[in-house]
Order: structure tokens, then sequence, then C-alpha cells
């Protein structure tokens, strides 16, 4: 076991491409003629599981849940002014996939800041609202878990924050 994450079942761990997910357990599989201990994770989301080789868990990206000042650092980046969004749509939604599947709550939440379009302003296409809602469910899985609520109510403090801005 990784001495640095120190991971236990119940505890909620984030994997960079999937988010926030429930560790079951540790266990010992046997793979052709290898034994490999696995973290396995449950992602209710995506009703998926995921199997981790513990050896490789700090490498994969995973991590335990973001402390509430990185979570707090997330909500200010809401605040912030979107960046001007002149690059071709392809390139901008390329550079916003590897933000949020990066696991990283501030890069995810300037993804949210800079798709969120406020009443009044032009309409999305399909594929940055689709976009949108990724970063938003995203962050507000991780900010639900962080802050022991629920993903409804995290996702309309996202929306409140972002409304405010």
């Amino acid at each position: 076991m990784s001495l640095d994450l120190k991971i236990k079942a119940g505890d909620f761990v984030v994997y960079p491409t999937h988010g926030v997910g429930k560790v079951e357990g540790i266990e010992t599989q046997q793979i052709g003629e290898f034994t490999l201990d696995v973290i396995v994770i449950f992602f209710e989301a995506d009703r998926m599981t995921l199997r981790v080789p513990v050896t490789k868990a700090e490498k994969s990206g995973l991590r335990k849940l973001s402390t509430n000042k990185v979570m707090d650092d997330a909500i200010s980046t809401l605040r912030g002014r979107a960046r001007s969004k002149r690059a071709m749509w392809s390139r901008r939604a390329q550079e916003y996939e590897t933000k949020i599947n990066s696991g990283n709550p501030v890069a995810i939440a300037e993804v949210v800041r800079d798709l969120h379009r406020a009443n009044g302003q032009a309409e999305q296409s399909f594929s940055e609202r689709s976009m949108y809602q990724s970063a938003l469910e995203r962050l507000a899985r991780e900010l639900a878990a962080v802050e022991a609520i629920d993903e409804d109510a995290a996702a309309k403090r996202l929306e409140d924050v972002l409304q405010a801005a």
C-alpha cells in the first residue's frame, strides 16, 4: 500500500478521469502467475467499479478528496472573469477536456466558469453545453463529498456562485 495515500474502505477518493469514487476495499488478485494488490473503487455516478493496482495508485493520479481550502479556491475561481474565447472550439474543447480529466478542482472550475452562460448571452452549442455539464457535475460531486451534502445541493451552490459573479 502506498504510504502517502493511506486509503481504506469507505474513503472517498478522486480518480482524475472518473471523478469521485468510494473505496470498497483492497483485494489481492491472481492474474496469470502474478499476485496483485488492487484498490477497488466504485463510482456511483457511472455505476462503475475500477480496480487500480496499489503500486500504480499515485502514478495514476488517484488522490484523497480535496481539502476545504482547495474547494474554496475552486469556488473563488468561479467568481473570476471568464477567459477570452478566441481560439477555435476544437482547440478549446481539447484544453477543457484535459482540465476536466486532470481531476484538479481549480482547473475544472476554470472550465465551468469559461463555459457558463448567463441569461442574455449567446446560446451554447451542444458540445459546449455537454462539456459544461460534465465539468459542473464533476466539480459538484467533489464539493458534495468534501462538505457531506448531496450532489444537487452542491451543484445549486456552484450555479448560485456563477449567477452572482
